[in-house]
C-alpha cells in the first residue's frame, strides 16, 4: 500500500459492509454492551451511497435470527407486511407448456407456508434500512458512502483494521481538487460483511489460506425486476418457483416471482455461474423468461420499476472457508452462508452476525485488547441451527451440478426425505473452468426484446441508478491487458460481454480496425460476476470510489 499520511480513527470493533450480517452484528455488539454497562465503540462503512443501496435480494425472509435479534420487531416496524400465503413450484418447458409439481413432492426446504414459522416477501433493501435505525438507535456508528480499500496488517499479518477509499482520484491515479486521502480506521476486531465475493474477503482467504481443503467455491448470478401491476393479477403473499425452459440441461438455475405489498411482483432469475456455453448470457435467458405463460400472466399489463443484478455465494457447507483470521472474521455471503436449498441467505446471514458479535463481545469483556483469532466463534457457529441449516443441505447444490435440475433435485428430495443420510456429493471443479470453447458449442441466437415484457442491458442499468464518477480509476483490473483480445476472443468469443448483465464490457473495433476490448466502468451494477466468471481470472473487481455503484428502491 502506497504511504500516505492518513488521519486515523480508533474503535472496538469496525464492520465492513451495511449488510443483514453487519448491521446485525453491530446491533447485537451494543446490545451486549448496553445490558452490561460497558462502553464500546462499534463502527459500520458501506460502499453504498445510503444503507440499502447496494442490497438486493428475492427475498422470502424467515425471521427466525430477527426474532432473535428483536423480539419486539413487529411492534418496532420492521418492514415485514406480506405473509407468504401459498406455494407454486413449475417446471417450465418450451412451446409455453409447464408442469406444476405437486406439493407432495417438493422438498422440504423449498416449501414457504406451513410450519410453526411464518415467512415474509420483503425488500431486502428495506430491511437494512430499517436496521441500520435500530443500530443508530442503540449507539453504532454507520458511514455510508465509504468504501473500504484496504485491509491493515501488523508486521505479523493481524488484521488492524480498514482503509478507507480515497476521494477525488482522477482516473490517471493523479488527485483532483478536492482530493481527500481515505482515513485509517483501527479496531481491536474487524467483521468483514461484504456480501458475495467480497474484494477485501477474497484477499483474506487467500492470504491466511481459509479456503485449506475445502471445495472451490460456487456462486450464481441473481437477476431481480420490481413491477407494479394490474390489481386483477396481484396476490399478496403469493410465492412462485420454477426451473426448465429457457435454461438447457446443461445449464442449471431457477427463477422466481413472489407478490409483494403495494400491488407489486418481484420476478428474477438465478443461475449457477458453472454453465458451460460462452455463448449464453444470463440476462437475455431471463428476459426470454418472463414470456412464459406462467409469469407473463402476472406481469402483462404491468410496468417495470427497477432491476439489478447481484452473484450470490451458493456452495455451502462443502466450500464454507474458515471464517476467523487473527483480528477478525469473514461473516455472511462474505464467507458463503447461504442456504440454497431454501433459496435464502438473510436468516443464516444475520445469525453468522449474531454469533459473532457475542463471540467477540464475550472477548472484548474479557479484557481482550484485539488481534487473536477468535476460536470461540467457530464453537459458537457450529452449534448454532444456521450451521445445522448448511450441514443438511450440503449435497443440494453439488447434487445439480452433478446429476442436473431434475435428477438433482430427485436425490434432494430423496436426501431430505431420508433425514440426510446419503453420501455427499461434492463438485471440485471452479465455475471458471467450466466453460467450453465457443466452437464447441451452439450460438444462441437471443429474440429481440419487446419493451413491454423484454428490454435491453442499457434500459435495465437505467432503472438500477447507477453512477459513477467518470474521473476515477477503472475499479475493474485487468491483471493481463492484452488476454481479452489475445486469448478469450478467439477460444471464448470473449463472453465477458454476455455474462455481464450491465454492459461494462464490449468487444469493439479500434482505430486501426482491429477488435479492442473496452470496459464501460460506469455502468456496473457491482455484481462480481467478471471477477467470478473471467474463465483466465484475469478481471479483479474492487472497490471504486464510495457511494458511487446503484442505487436500488425497495430491492
Amino acid at each position: 500500500m502506497e504511504q500516505v499520511e492518513r488521519e486515523s480513527m480508533d474503535f472496538d470493533v469496525v464492520i465492513v459492509g451495511a449488510g443483514p450480517a453487519g448491521l446485525s452484528a453491530a446491533c447485537r455488539l451494543m446490545q451486549q454492551a448496553n445490558e452490561a454497562g460497558r462502553e464500546l465503540t462499534v463502527c459500520v462503512v458501506e460502499k453504498g451511497s445510503e444503507v440499502g443501496a447496494h442490497i438486493l435480494s428475492g427475498a422470502v425472509f424467515e425471521p427466525r435470527a430477527l426474532a432473535e435479534l428483536f423480539p419486539d420487531w413487529e411492534q418496532r416496524g420492521a418492514p415485514l407486511t406480506t405473509p407468504a400465503i401459498r406455494d407454486e413450484l413449475y417446471l417450465l418447458k418450451d412451446g409455453a407448456k409447464a408442469q406444476k409439481l405437486p406439493n407432495a413432492l417438493v422438498p422440504k426446504s423449498m416449501h414457504n407456508t406451513g410450519g410453526d414459522l411464518t415467512r415474509y416477501v420483503i425488500s431486502a433493501g428495506n430491511l437494512c434500512r430499517w436496521l441500520a435505525e435500530q443500530a443508530e438507535g442503540l449507539g453504532v456508528e454507520i458511514f455510508p458512502g465509504f468504501a473500504a480499500q484496504e485491509a491493515i496488517h501488523d508486521e505479523d499479518g493481524t488484521v488492524r483494521g480498514i482503509v478507507i477509499g480515497d476521494m477525488g482520484v482522477g482516473a490517471d491515479g493523479q488527485p483532483k481538487d478536492g482530493h481527500m486521502p481515505g482515513m485509517e480506521l483501527r479496531a481491536k476486531y474487524t467483521l468483514f460483511a461484504e456480501g458475495c465475493r467480497g474484494h477485501l474477503g477474497k484477499r483474506l482467504i487467500s492470504r491466511f489460506q481459509l479456503d485449506a481443503g475445502k471445495d472451490p467455491q460456487h456462486y450464481g448470478i441473481g437477476l431481480k425486476e420490481l413491477w407494479d401491476v394490474p390489481a386483477d393479477r396481484h396476490e399478496p403473499g403469493l410465492v412462485l418457483h420454477g426451473s426448465g425452459w429457457p435454461l438447457d440441461k446443461h445449464t442449471h438455475g431457477g427463477w422466481f416471482l413472489y407478490h409483494a405489498e403495494n400491488q407489486q411482483v418481484v420476478v428474477g432469475l438465478i443461475m449457477d455461474l458453472s454453465y458451460q456455453n460462452p455463448w449464453l448470457s444470463p440476462f437475455d435467458e431471463f428476459q426470454r423468461m418472463k414470456h412464459h405463460p406462467v409469469l407473463k400472466q402476472y406481469l402483462e399489463g404491468g410496468k417495470r420499476v427497477a432491476y439489478g443484478a447481484r452473484a450470490i455465494t451458493k456452495g455451502g457447507l462443502n466450500c464454507l472457508p474458515k471464517m476467523t483470521f487473527p483480528g477478525g472474521l469473514l461473516i455472511g455471503c462474505d464467507a458463503g452462508t447461504l442456504n440454497f436449498a431454501k433459496i435464502k441467505g438473510l436468516h443464516t446471514a444475520m445469525k453468522s452476525g449474531l454469533v459473532a458479535a457475542e463471540a467477540v463481545f464475550e472477548a472484548l469483556a474479557q479484557g481482550d485488547e484485539g488481534g487473536h483469532e477468535l476460536t470461540a466463534f467457530t464453537e459458537k457457529w457450529e452449534s448454532s441451527w444456521a450451521y445445522q441449516e448448511l450441514e443438511e443441505s450440503a449435497s443440494f447444490g453439488p447434487a445439480i451440478h452433478k446429476y442436473g435440475t431434475v435428477g438433482g433435485g430427485a436425490y434432494n428430495f430423496l436426501d431430505q426425505l431420508l433425514g440426510g443420510r446419503l453420501p455427499n456429493v461434492h463438485d471440485t471443479t471452479p465455475d471458471h473452468a467450466t466453460l467450453k470453447p465457443a466452437s464447441e458449442c451452439e450460438k444462441i441466437d437471443y429474440p429481440r426484446p419487446d419493451g413491454k415484457l423484454s428490454f435491453d442491458k442499457l434500459s435495465s442499468v437505467f432503472l438500477s441508478n447507477t453512477n459513477h464518477e467518470e474521473d476515477q480509476p477503472c475499479h475493474l483490473k485487468l491483471e493481463d491487458p492484452e488476454l481479452p483480445i489475445r486469448d478469450n476472443l478467439p477460444t471464448y468469443a470473449e463472453p465477458a460481454s454476455r455474462y455481464c448483465p450491465a454492459g461494462v464490457y464490449e468487444v469493439v473495433e479500434g482505430d486501426d480496425g482491429k477488435p479492442r476490448f473496452q470496459i464501460n466502468f460506469q455502468n456496473c451494477v457491482h455484481c462480481k460476476t467478471c471477477d467470478i466468471k473471467d474463465p483466465a481470472q484475469n478481471i479483479t473487481w474492487v472497490a471504486p470510489e464510495g457511494g458511487g455503484g446503484p442505487n436500488y428502491p425497495n430491492m
